[in-house]
């Protein structure tokens, strides 16, 4: 037991690796270039509905498309026999395509063509078939004359109005109206079944005011029959006054109707059965009779009906379910009941099915001696059956292929070999319909390719997550590694992640995650690489944000939004205002790290976000401003009160109803002290946009009535805004909807334009109607196109997307393209006729007789004759010279050869191509280029530029080791540009804004360092170095020497005394010696001596008064000294001998015992007055300011 477990583990876990093996196939890459280099069998692309129904006015188009590498080519069969096209003048296909044309232009009739098609798609590689097309031919029969008796029936019975429409092609829409083209007023008591008979549950005396005539209308004619109108004639037992009768509290007795219990006039009997297909609508309905009309209520037995796409319609009489699934399978009920009583009749549902795909065979595409499978699954009910077929024959009688192995819905391929390929048709059905697939087996050879654009480059934030890509392709399908910086071993693991389709994603990437990453592709044929380089940025952080803010109205406010950020990132900062963008106005002001808002007023209030961003993050901080009111107190009874937005209107009502208009009116709200200015009205539709309101019309504010232009087919709602000098009112609430009645569109698309996105085809757009101008149900476009200057007669085609793609059509033709808009109304008006054109392909010839001539060295001058128009393929943008540079002439010189372009708009013979690299040799060759891309290349021109200056050194150092010498270096130049045949050095003295003279010095090829002798230690040195050729000297790189010490002490110390700060410092101190100078005179003007501790008393007050009326203190004694000057370090230099004590109080009380200097400013004058006045109490009003100390 434990061995036979162990085989059954071991043969699945190898099942399951073949398995694992055998599914993973190559995949073709979407690229169109690849797509077309690879041999394909055919698929097919497009292709007609099975059950196509057609208009016999017009030309029949049955689809079939296919592509493939070779083009396939078509044919077709009919009734399952083959049918040729060539025979019949009426039927042709379209060029490169399968698309059957039947022309009734010349006669004929459309029933003849009528059958079942199936179009073949083939190449050398395979066929592939189309599923079969039932084509039928819409029938719109006439109504059978008959004659209608005169319908007499007692008030109170059921009656049923047959309808009996004619069998169409596909069935009519039938509905009831009377013979004036009223429609017929249903309820609950009157309505229409689902077979378009009409159902009275009982008959009432006001039914007999109108006759009923049953009317079907035709899809594609869209024509409306009518059948001759039933007449009734009510038999009542009381024919007294209808009014009384409606005001009686019972109707029915009033008249002597004797009342019912239901009983079901559709469908008979308690029970029915009813079949329906998984994934239509299963309608279920049930029509009773009684007086009263009775009530319908659906159940399901055992269970609850399904909720998420179960719909009641018809009053109750009908229970719709959406998308039928087996699980809706069972018996469903309906309840009908009355005062009277109740009944109920069960349906009993089965649901089958027609095949659906549970697998699907897909496209197989192997490299030589790989295995796969082509797997075809389906289910239905009852079980589908599956055939296979190998291009288009039962492969039970194709030829034998021994890598192959049928096993019922699986193909086994095993060793594939170039040769084996085909295409495989899975065919499953039952007895409700059938599906057909494509699938083909593809055996590939192809080298390595790398997909991704060369040299890619990819930035990331740091910390973040990120990918780098490296599509590749290949058969056999390559093995993929990468490499960083380009070596080391392949990267895997721990912070990298390698996966299948090539990229390799960081999980978290670092700063020594920059680099140069390349990816290796390698089959057996081969391999190719591509490089990708990765650079880390720094994250986008708002380093101090903005805070929430309290401030009054009129005041200044700033937002703060400090940023730090990646230097080599573009930084875009921008502020919200409640989630929206900020407008910027005159009050307001942005800088770099911060808003500021001026006058701030209550309309500023809100959320402020500040968002910084890059090309790679973004940060943001919020923060709400709330601006309070400036309340003061009233001066008296005329001061103004505070104004507000105005209260929003109310009580809207609707007068005055006609088919394109209305009259709104509505009831002012308070105007808040700020009269109302304007009335703004906007409206809501619910069928296109519900839910958004639009802007309709704006009035004075000195209305509160207005007729509305309205559009056809539209249900309104409208509300209304008032608006004053502070602003906008909240919305009025919505008035009731009122729905327009429809009519055709009045207008049609705008902005119709045809372009090519292939070169087979040409795409239509236009700008379609919008809610207000559709004017109608079911709004769709009629496109209509054929080639300018042509006399065939239009192609139509009726879409409601706003595109349509013509495809099989010629390269760049001009096509005459007419869209018109129609609803179930009608038709637009005949539209304008636009030009567009078809798709582009490829240029087909390069320019020739290339001539080519050099202007200098880095430029070169173009000749070339234009090709002919019809070799464009479309519309010329440019002629485009690419160019490389081959090699430099001179020896061991590395250069990049990376392709360069240069175009040449228009149709031009002649250019200039610049920026070339002296003393090189390029190759050149150009191309045409129109819309699709580029043409063919020309032949290849070579030339060689001459010799030219050279560039600066690569670098210049200027190294200072002592104060007598100065040591040069540099490099040679990075572009020589020609043979160098020396460098030389211009060189200059200078201190400050003087100079000394220049001096020159030149030095051979191969010399690069000098050492200069300094006369002068004090000066600096500024020296220009040029490197030169034969044909002269290139751009100079210029260097300064460091400034010597003594040098930056001087210049620090003479910038400091002059700076404007230091000024401020000594203005502030002066002021500050004033202001004790006041303080000590207020004092003294009180009396009293100061304490003995501060050593001096204060002069008296009246001596100074005599002395000095005016009490002028000048500031002479703060000049500067005659004959004193400002040396270069700032010091002043006193020229005198007169020494401090002059201007101290005496010679031998300069200081005091505590070190104190005491009368250093004392002028000298009043020294002389104090030795003059002993007497006196008080010294020096200045030493005053000492004694305080």
């Amino acid at each position: 037991m434990v061995m036979q477990q162990y085989l059954l583990t071991y043969t699945g876990v190898v099942f399951a690796l073949y398995l694992h093996h055998i599914i993973r196939a190559i995949e073709v890459p979407l690229d169109p270039n690849i797509q077309n280099e690879l041999p394909q069998p055919p698929t097919i692309t497009k292709q007609s509905v099975k059950d196509y129904i057609v208009d016999p006015r017009d030309n029949i188009f049955i689809d079939c498309e296919a592509k493939g590498n070779p083009i396939p080519t078509f044919s077709w069969t009919r009734n399952g026999k083959f049918f040729n096209v060539a025979k019949d003048p009426k039927v042709s296909m379209q060029r490169r395509s399968g698309t059957l044309v039947i022309d009734f232009r010349g006669g004929g009739r459309p029933e003849d063509y009528e059958g079942e098609y199936q179009c073949s798609a083939r190449n050398e590689y395979g066929t592939a078939l189309s599923s079969k097309i039932l084509l039928q031919v819409s029938r719109s029969p006439l109504w059978p004359k008959e004659h209608l008796d005169l319908v007499e029936i007692d008030e109170g019975s059921p009656l049923t109005l047959k309808c009996n429409p004619p069998p169409g092609l596909p069935p009519p829409v039938v509905f009831w109206m009377s013979s004036s083209m009223e429609p017929i007023h249903q309820d609950k008591r009157v309505s229409q079944g689902q077979n378009g008979d009409l159902y009275f549950s009982n008959v009432m005396l006001q039914d007999a005011q109108t006759d009923y005539s049953c009317n079907a209308r035709f899809h594609f004619t869209h024509t409306i029959q009518q059948k001759n109108p039933y007449t009734l004639k009510i038999q009542t037992k009381n024919p007294h006054n209808e009014t009384s009768f409606r005001n009686h509290t019972d109707m029915y007795s009033a008249r002597g109707v004797m009342e019912t219990t239901p009983s079901f006039m559709y469908p008979y009997g308690t029970s029915s059965n009813q079949i329906v297909l998984r994934g239509v609508d299963l309608l279920l309905e049930c029509i009773a009779s009684g007086v009263p009309a009775p009530d319908i209520m659906w159940h399901k037995k055992g269970g609850e009906l399904p909720t998420d796409k179960t719909k009641l319609e018809n009053f109750n009489k009908a229970l719709r379910i959406t998308n039928v699934s087996e699980e809706d399978s069972g018996e469903y009920f309906c309840l009908a009941s009355n005062k009277m009583g109740s009944i109920r009749h069960t349906i009993s549902v089965r649901v089958k099915a027609a095949p659906y795909w549970l697998d699907e065979p897909q496209n197989l595409i192997l490299a030589p001696a790989e295995d796969g499978r082509l797997v075809c699954r389906a289910n239905g009910n009852p079980k589908p059956t599956i055939q296979w077929l190998v291009n288009g024959e039962p492969i039970e009688s194709a030829p034998p292929n021994p890598s192959r192995e049928v096993a019922g819905d699986t193909i086994v391929f095993r060793d594939t070999q170039i040769g084996s390929s085909a295409v495989y048709q899975c065919n499953a059905s039952n007895e409700h319909g059938y599906l057909l697939a494509n699938a083909f087996v593809s055996v590939l050879d192809v080298p390595p390719r790398i997909l991704a654009p060369r040299n890619q480059l990819i930035k990331v934030i740091q910390y973040n997550r990120t990918r780098l890509d490296c599509p590749f392709f290949g058969s056999p399908i390559p093995t993929l590694r990468w490499f960083k910086n380009g070596q080391g071993s392949a990267l895997d693991g721990e912070n990298y992640q390698r996966h299948e389709n090539g990229s390799l994603e960081i999980n978290m990437a670092r700063k020594e995650d920059q680099g140069i990453y390349t990816c290796v592709a390698t089959n057996i044929l081969g391999k190719a690489e591509n490089q990708v380089r990765l650079e880390i940025k720094d994250p986008t952080r708002i380093v101090r944000g903005p805070e929430d803010l309290i401030v009054k109205r009129g005041s200044l406010v700033r937002l703060d939004c400090r940023i730090k950020h990646d230097s080599t990132l573009k930084l875009t900062v921008t502020w919200l205002k409640d989630d929206t963008p900020l407008y910027i106005g005159n009050r307001m002001k942005k800088e770099d790290d911060g808003l500021i808002i001026y006058g701030v007023a209550e309309k500023d209030q809100g959320d402020y976000t500040c968002v910084a961003s890059t090309e790679l993050d973004k940060d943001s901080a919020k923060a709400f401003l709330t601006v309070l009111a400036v309340v003061s107190a009233p001066t008296n009874r005329m001061t103004a009160l505070p104004k507000e937005r105005p209260e929003r209107p109310r009580d809207l009502e609707l007068t005055d109803l006609a088919e394109r208009s209305v009259r709104l009116t509505w009831i002012p709200g308070d105007d808040n002290n700020s009269p109302i200015t304007d009335y703004v009205v906007q409206f809501e539709e619910d069928k296109f946009q519900p839910g958004l309101w639009h802007n309709h019309s704006r009035y004075p504010g000195s209305v509160n009535s207005a007729v509305l232009r309205l559009s056809p087919y539209v249900n309104y709602q409208f509300r209304v805004i008032a608006v004053n000098e502070v602003g906008s009112s909240l919305p009025s609430l919505p008035s009731e909807r009122y729905h327009t009645i429809g009519a055709s569109p009045e207008i049609n698309p705008t902005g119709v334009q045809g372009a090519g996105t292939q070169k087979n085809n040409m795409e239509i757009t236009w700008t379609p109607l919008n809610a207000t101008q559709a004017y109608g149900p079911n709004l769709r476009y009629i496109v209509k196109w054929r080639q300018r200057e042509s006399r065939e007669s239009w192609s139509n085609e009726t879409v409601r997307t706003t595109r349509h793609v013509v495809w099989n059509t010629p390269i760049y033709v001009p096509y005459e393209i007419k869209v018109q808009a129609e609803n179930d109304f009608g038709r637009a008006p005949e539209p304008d006729v636009i030009i567009g054109y078809s798709g582009e392909d490829y240029p087909k010839a390069p320019p020739t007789d290339i001539r080519l001539k050099v202007i200098n060295s880095t430029a070169i001058s173009l000749q070339w004759s234009r090709v002919y128009p019809d070799t464009i393929q479309g519309q010329l943008k440019e002629y485009r010279a690419y160019f490389w540079r081959e090699s430099s002439l001179l020896k061991n010189l590395w250069v990049s050869k990376k392709r360069q372009s240069v175009g040449f708009v228009g149709d031009r013979p002649r250019g200039i191509v610049s920026r070339l690299f002296p003393y090189s040799n390029y190759k050149l060759e150009m191309v045409v280029v129109n819309g699709r891309g580029d043409g063919p290349r020309s032949e290849i021109k070579e030339f060689t530029t001459p010799e030219g200056v050279p560039s600066v050194p690569r670098y210049f150092r200027i190294r200072q080791p002592n104060l007598e010498t100065i040591t040069l270096e540099w490099g040679h130049p990075e572009h020589p540009n020609g043979i160098i045949t020396g460098y030389n050095l211009r060189y200059q003295a200078f201190n400050g804004t003087k100079t000394g003279r220049t001096l020159v010095e030149t030095f051979s090829p191969n010399q690069t360092r000098f050492t200069l002798q300094r006369t002068d230690p004090i000066s600096r040195y500024r020296f220009f170095l040029r490197a030169r050729t034969q044909v002269g000297d290139g751009e100079s790189i210029v260097e300064e020497s460091p400034a010597p010490l003594n040098e930056a002490y001087t210049k620090n110390h003479v910038d400091i005394a002059t700076q404007g700060w230091f000024i401020g410092l000594m203005c502030a101190i002066a002021l500050l010696v004033l202001i004790l100078l006041i303080v000590c005179f207020i004092k003294r003007s009180r009396g009293g001596k100061y304490p003995v501790r501060e050593k001096v008393e204060v002069l008296d007050h009246e001596d100074h008064k005599v002395d000095d009326p005016s009490f002028d203190y000048s500031d002479e004694d703060n000049k500067e000294p005659p004959g004193s000057h400002t040396s270069l370090d700032g010091t002043i230099k006193q020229e005198s001998d007169d020494s401090l004590v002059d201007y101290g109080e005496g010679g031998e009380g300069q200081f005091n015992e505590d070190g104190s200097f005491i009368g250093q400013y004392t002028v000298k004058k009043d020294k002389e007055e104090t030795e003059g006045n002993e007497s006196s109490e008080a010294t020096s009003p200045v030493n005053a300011i000492y004694s305080l100390a």
